[in-house]
C-alpha cells in the first residue's frame, strides 16, 4: 500500500459508514435484517483489530451483503454495492 492509498482502517471505517448510511432508509424488513448484520461486523472490524481479523470480517460482510436479494431502495441499493466492493476488498486480501 503506497502513502497516497487509505489505510485498511480507514476503508474499513468507510465500509461501516456506507452501511450506517442505510439506517432509517425504508428498507424491506428481511433485507434490513442482514444489513444490521454486516454493520455489526463492519463495526468490529473498523477497530483495532489484525489484518487477519479483519479478512475474516469482510468475508463475513461479503456473505451477509449477498444475502440480501433487494432493499426496495434505490439508496440503499448504491450503498449495499459500495459496501459489498470494500468488503470484497478486504475478503480478497
Amino acid at each position: 500500500m503506497s502513502d497516497d492509498e487509505p489505510s485498511e482502517r480507514d476503508l474499513a471505517g468507510a465500509l461501516y459508514r456506507e452501511l450506517e448510511a442505510t439506517e432509517g432508509l425504508p428498507i424491506d424488513p428481511v433485507a434490513n435484517r442482514w444489513l444490521g448484520e454486516a454493520q455489526a461486523v463492519a463495526r468490529e472490524i473498523r477497530g483495532d483489530v489484525s489484518p487477519e481479523v479483519r479478512r475474516e470480517g469482510a468475508t463475513d460482510v461479503v456473505r451477509l451483503l449477498e444475502s440480501i436479494e433487494e432493499t426496495d431502495d434505490e439508496r440503499a441499493d448504491e450503498r449495499v454495492e459500495r459496501a459489498l466492493a470494500l468488503a470484497e476488498r478486504f475478503a480478497q486480501a
